[in-house]
């Protein structure tokens, strides 16, 4: 079992010398842990130069602008730096070609290394996942399932988790396989229809309402098929009766992951589910679950992601010891 990273808050060692690099590499955003030889957090470093900011050869300036005084002297190098998400995607910095379900989660013996100028660094990119029939991909989330199963997961059983995010994913596991998934755009749906439907006059970009929240779900769970014409209803109701944004906003976003759970009811609805994620977004899939009689576990997916980005290190330390 990989030992848990240390996720002290901006823990810093004078004597911890950089043993690796961690890196999680999104489309809008990149997340980088500077990690001892234990598996600790030296330090956490972040920008925004995601891939959808990125043209290949602008991934290694990159790294390297941010790594700044963590980046190796002397014989020190080099410095692995295992990533996940999409720099590994087909427009990020090199493609490291999707595994096929049912698999475990890739590690470091499928990673894809790009040419790199550099001899400080040496970059390791986990592949995602796919599925072909029905098609889906993931691609970053993959890595956080690594880390729940290397947590002490029973990997006998058959396990549901859920992801939420802007495209959330619904995966289930057997025997520490990823047999199956669904990726469902609910994040990206409430973003499209909060900013550029006619909904963005009736929907605040912040405050909540509890109660609209989860009679929303309740909604949408009992008529899943008449999503489109409830969404609209939205409008209607600001019109008519003066709904406040701030209710317009939560009763979208219950609408919403109401009908992805409409979906899913055969998993969540059968046997326990684990939500990844501590975010706000997690809460409210935590929250509509609870709802609906379910009891999810909700644990943090920085923590999970990490420890799946530890398990590959140590899969790569093993691999090159003689």
């Amino acid at each position: 079992m990989t030992a848990p990273p240390d996720l002290s808050p901006d823990r810093t060692s004078d004597t911890s010398a950089p043993a690796w690099i961690a890196a999680d590499w999104g489309t809008s955003q990149l997340r980088l842990w500077v990690m001892d030889a234990r598996n600790q957090v030296i330090a956490r470093l972040t920008s925004d130069r995601g891939m959808s900011r990125l043209c290949p050869q602008d991934y290694e300036p990159t790294l390297l602008d941010l790594l700044g005084d963590h980046l190796p002297t002397g014989e020190n190098y080099p410095l692995p730096v295992i990533c996940c998400g999409m720099a590994g995607s087909r427009q990020g910095w090199a493609e490291a070609p999707y595994a096929s379900a049912p698999c475990p989660p890739p590690g470091i013996a499928e990673a894809t290394q790009p040419a790199i100028t550099d001899p400080r660094l040496a970059v390791y990119l986990l592949p995602g996942i796919k599925t072909t029939d029905p098609t889906d991909v993931m691609r970053g989330e993959e890595t956080q399932i690594a880390g729940f199963l290397s947590q002490g997961s029973n990997q006998q059983e058959t396990q549901v988790i859920c992801l939420p995010g802007t495209h959330s994913k619904w995966v289930r596991l057997d025997q520490g396989q990823v047999t199956s998934f669904s990726t469902f755009m609910t994040g990206e749906m409430f973003a499209l229809l909060r900013g550029q439907s006619v909904l963005r006059h009736c929907v605040s970009e912040e405050g909540w309402d509890d109660a609209a929240f989860t009679q929303a779900i309740s909604e949408s769970l009992a008529a899943p098929a008449s999503i489109s014409a409830q969404l609209f209803r939205l409008r209607a109701d600001a019109l008519l009766t003066g709904q406040r944004p701030e209710t317009g906003r939560a009763r979208l976003s219950g609408l919403l992951i109401g009908a992805e759970l409409a979906a899913t009811q055969h998993d969540w609805s059968r046997q326990p589910i684990t939500i990844l994620g501590t975010d706000t977004l997690a809460r409210c899939y935590e929250t509509a679950l609870s709802a609906l009689g379910c009891v999810p576990q909700r644990v943090d997916g920085e923590t999970l992601t990490l420890a799946g980005l530890s398990a590959a290190y140590d899969q790569l330390q093993k691999s090159q010891t003689p």
